[in-house]
């Protein structure tokens, strides 16, 4: 394992990161703070609590859901495109490293700058609603999964994508009302029977659930069940990601 080149690619990832530290600092404190206006103040007048939970309390864990899968993505699809747009990636083609390498300094870095948010917006939370984590290890575990494997889904975006469009269709078209109709700022048990049925089916259902039981020791699906689907997701792109590297699929044409 060249941990040289793992290094090298995750600290320039990361300088990118630090750049823009204000603004990556900002933006979710006050995207954080208007959600908690507009479903707290709102929505939470009139929801004083769910399954024994304030209602500003209970979407915490998925504010920080939707954010961290957002900018695991965004980091990771950008991070790997750049080098293909400007020609840079046939260096690292070229260079004594494997494709897992490769791998782990971008992935690696894009899950550290999703991990920051994440923590930022718990921070953030904290200041709106009082906060109770009953299962922290749990809660840390399920954040950086989730981080990394959505890092590897953005990375296999990034790869994808023929222009800058591309990067924003998929997490805008699809992950985005996944994360809103996952059960993020409702319990899957407040729908319809038949609309219960629909939504497990949508697979962020059970990452937000499992997040949440870290929280408060609630769940819309068993936790065995949250981490098959994170543990499965996150195999599913490794094996993408091997395959593309394997057959140089967008990345040597």
């Amino acid at each position: 394992m060249n941990w040289q080149a793992i290094r090298a690619i995750y600290v320039f990832e990361m300088a990118r990161f630090f750049r823009t530290l204000l603004q990556s600092f900002v933006s979710p404190v006050i995207s954080t703070s208007l959600y908690f206006v507009v479903f707290g103040a709102a929505i939470g007048s009139r929801i004083d609590e769910v399954e024994g939970v304030s209602y500003g309390a209970f979407i915490v864990p998925g504010l920080i859901m939707l954010s961290v899968m957002t900018q695991a993505i965004s980091n990771a699809s950008f991070g790997i495109y750049f080098p293909k747009f400007i020609g840079t990636i046939y260096e690292l083609l070229s260079a004594p490293i494997n494709f897992l390498e490769i791998v782990l300094g971008y992935v690696g870095a894009a899950a550290t700058k999703a991990l920051f948010i994440g923590v930022v917006i718990l921070a953030t939370s904290a200041l709106f609603v009082d906060l109770s984590i009953q299962h922290p290890f749990a809660m840390l575990a399920f954040m950086v999964l989730t981080c990394l494997s959505f890092a590897l889904f953005g990375f296999i975006i990034g790869i994808w994508a023929g222009n800058f469009e591309q990067l924003q269709l998929i997490p805008l078209l699809i992950v985005t009302p996944l994360v809103f109709l996952g059960g993020s700022f409702y319990s899957i048990s407040m729908l319809p029977p038949v609309w219960q049925t629909i939504s497990f089916f949508n697979p962020v259902v059970y990452l937000v659930s499992g997040f949440r039981w870290s929280f408060f020791g609630i769940a819309d699906v068993p936790i065995g069940l949250s981490l098959l689907a994170i543990g499965g997701f996150t195999m599913l792109c490794l094996g993408i990601i091997w395959w593309i590297f394997k057959t140089g699929w967008r990345i040597r044409s």
